[in-house]
């Protein structure tokens, strides 16, 4: 049993250790995701804002097409 303790306490000291202060510091993966969020959201948002006004621009189109 104080084989399996000792074995233990060496695992959590090894996945304590390697959570240090700088380790935490990193931002270049975290901004890429943060932007790629950004982006996924505004494509959903233009995706049904097109979609709900779909009528309406082609609407206008035919007007336009017709004056001309």
């Amino acid at each position: 049993m104080d084989k399996l303790y000792t074995a233990l306490g060496v695992r959590v000291a090894l996945v304590l250790g390697s959570l240090s202060a700088p380790s935490l510091k990193r931002e270049e993966g975290q901004t890429f995701v943060e932007y790629a969020l950004i982006l996924a959201l505004i494509g959903v948002a233009l995706t049904v804002a097109l979609t709900s006004l779909k009528t309406s621009i082609a609407n206008i189109f035919t007007q336009i097409g017709n004056d001309l």
